[in-house]
């Protein structure tokens, strides 16, 4: 049967062993006759060796679950056992037993319940070898929580940065609403100048047009009024014959002479008038200047306000990945820490079995040492005991030698057969590293 999985098949007794070596006391007689509360506690072990998952880890799931559910008492035994068969599905599977089922711990088979035995102690002494591989996993969760840290600062001043971002887009907004309503207010008026200018470089043209017909009815008015003058001298000079004829003339010329400088006065305020239009032109003109450059600087502002929210949405987007790799980062740091926590466990338990070995030696020897002393006492008090005990001892030394001889035996074919299976489970580790996508080395080489 040994030959349908991929790692070797264990007797009773060196199952046993392997399990007595992690602090588990069992009995050939329990894994010969296997019951379901016998396996299901050394399953239950093997899987919380390598996982760290027992069933008060398995707890709060199984609370989260019944949560919304009335009869709680009547399904959580169920959904415990699931959970449990679950995980432990998964672990046989990774130990190359694919078809682990609720048989298997509620009715074992004994020939079956050997060969799950043998799956699982050699995928936890594969995990338990694998040792320089946990010691990378620990520099590098080392190197994660840092860089967790890294992330969680740079985490923070971007949070400090959106925070300002939008507290100044909360207080640019108000300030944005009315300059959008503003810049709507100097558009519609910038028209409505625009409009006006129109009109009023119509009038411009319009006023220039008759500016350069008044000047030049001024000037020749004024060349009239020199013509005049100069033959109102000539005529004064000379001795008039009638000189009411001349009053009349006179009179008429001075009325002319009159209207002309009524005339010329109207030009003259009209001249004014027209300066001071081109005048308000001008303001008309530096408002509207005015107004373009407060419109460009609202466009500026604008893009700037676009390139605000941009960068927004970008350090939103940042955040959001940032978040995610948090995530991961700290389901990482858990399984580092349970199989951390699982690695101190055994840490723990091969200390105590050393101290009970130590113990158990240290008590061997006070206990020989005590023998030693009364057999000197009494070899002192008699001398044939002390004979006797010679040749009890050179009996006890001749036993000793044939005993050493035995064990050399003994122990040279202890160390074949150690060989033997170390090269068999060099080769279920290459094979299990090959499928989990593991770096393992062998420290036979």
């Amino acid at each position: 049967m040994a030959g349908q999985f991929w790692f070797p098949s264990m007797s009773v007794p060196e199952i046993v062993d392997a399990f007595s070596g992690w602090g588990f006391a069992i009995s050939d007689e329990q894994v010969a006759r296997p019951t379901p509360d016998f396996v299901l506690g050394i399953y239950s072990a093997c899987l919380e060796q390598v996982t760290g998952i027992t069933q008060d880890a398995l707890q709060p799931a199984i609370d989260a679950a019944l949560a919304s559910i009335g009869s709680q008492d009547m399904y959580a035994p169920a959904l415990s056992q699931n959970l449990l068969l679950y995980h432990l599905e998964r672990f046989a599977s990774a130990a190359k037993f694919p078809d682990f089922s609720a048989k298997d711990l509620y009715a074992p088979d004994p020939e079956r319940t050997r060969s799950i035995f043998s799956a699982f102690i050699n995928f936890v002494k594969f995990s338990e070898q694998c040792e320089p591989f946990i010691t990378r996993l620990r520099g590098h969760s080392a190197a994660v929580i840092q860089e967790r840290e890294k992330v969680a600062q740079r985490l923070a001043e971007a949070r400090q940065r959106v925070a300002y971002i939008k507290a100044k887009r909360s207080e640019d907004e108000p300030r944005c609403d009315s300059l959008r309503q503003e810049n709507i207010a100097m558009t519609e008026q910038l028209i409505a100048y625009k409009d006006t200018q129109l009109a009023l470089l119509k009038d411009v043209d319009t006023l220039k047009q008759e500016k350069e017909v008044l000047v030049k009815n001024k000037e020749n008015i004024n060349t009239e009024i020199a013509t005049v003058t100069d033959v109102i001298s000539r005529t004064r000079s000379r001795i008039v014959q009638s000189p009411e004829r001349i009053k009349r003339s006179i009179i008429v010329m001075g009325t002319a002479a009159s209207e002309d400088k009524k005339t010329i006065a109207v030009h003259e305020a009209k001249i004014r008038d027209l300066q001071a239009k081109i005048a308000a032109l001008f303001n008309v003109e530096k408002d509207v200047r005015s107004c373009v450059e407060q419109l460009q600087t609202i466009e500026k502002e604008m893009r700037a306000l676009d390139t605000s929210q941009k960068e927004l949405v970008d350090l939103k987007d940042h955040l959001d990945q940032k978040k995610g790799e948090r995530t991961e980062l700290l389901m990482k740091r858990e399984r580092v820490h349970k199989q951390l926590s699982n690695a101190q466990e055994k840490l723990e338990r091969a200390q105590r079995h050393a101290e009970d070995k130590r113990l158990a030696s240290q008590q061997t020897i006070e206990r020989l040492q005590r023998e030693y002393e009364e057999m000197s006492l009494e070899r002192r008090d008699n001398d044939k005991q002390v004979e006797e005990l010679r040749a009890d001892a050179d009996e006890v030394e001749r036993k000793m030698a044939e005993h050493l001889r035995k064990s050399q035996a003994e122990l040279s074919e202890l160390l074949t057969e150690y060989w033997r299976l170390r090269h068999e489970t060099e080769v279920y580790m290459e094979t299990l590293a090959n499928k989990l996508g593991m770096q393992v080395t062998s420290s036979h080489r």
